[in-house]
């Protein structure tokens, strides 16, 4: 007889096309996200009276704008090694014998984010400083590190309880069979 579900236990793919919509959903909400916090930043809207509260429909439409080409960066650099990188740091850091579903599920996810920020982060730094700004290559490192002092915390945050989560929503609309059990 099977187990029951505990409470805590996570939304976990169980197939190959699973696995699939699971990771195109974490880039398109981890995009998103992303590209709303930066445009955000570009436009200064944290630094008015008020900060993060002033976003605009402006800066939403531009971050949409820009999703058609980050999401397929972020898809394929999750997949080339970000994940597995984030898995095989995240295994180094827990016990599946002792730690809970909840627990795992998240070391998994900030070490994914450990991987994924600084690539994302040069990605971005080269495209929109170097690139299209017209910045110096020789700048590019420090353009790096400032923008991934500038991401990562948020980038933590938001695919521990933004991301991670709605992906695990949309996951259990799609495929029924991933439902917890009452």
């Amino acid at each position: 007889m099977e187990e029951p579900a505990r409470p805590y236990e996570m939304t976990v793919p169980k197939t190959k096309a699973q696995g699939m919509v699971y990771a195109l959903l974490m880039c398109i909400f981890m995009s998103l996200g992303m590209e709303l916090y930066n445009n955000a930043w570009k436009t200064g809207v944290p630094l008015q009276l008020g900060g993060m509260s002033n976003l605009t429909w402006n800066v939403v439409l531009v971050a949409l704008s820009e999703l058609w080409f980050i999401i397929p960066v972020v898809f394929v650099i999750s997949n080339a090694y970000g994940n597995r990188l984030g898995t095989r740091l995240a295994s180094t850091l827990i016990d599946p014998e002792r730690d809970s579903s909840f627990w795992r599920s998240c070391v998994v996810v900030a070490c994914t984010t450990l991987v994924m920020c600084p690539s994302m982060s040069l990605f971005a730094s080269m495209l929109f400083s170097v690139i299209l700004a017209g910045r110096p290559l020789v700048d590019l490192p420090i353009i790096w590190i400032g923008t991934l002092f500038k991401n990562f915390p948020i980038a933590l945050l938001w695919n521990l309880f933004a991301a991670s989560p709605m992906s695990r929503i949309c996951m259990r609309q799609i495929f029924p069979e991933l439902r917890r059990r009452a």
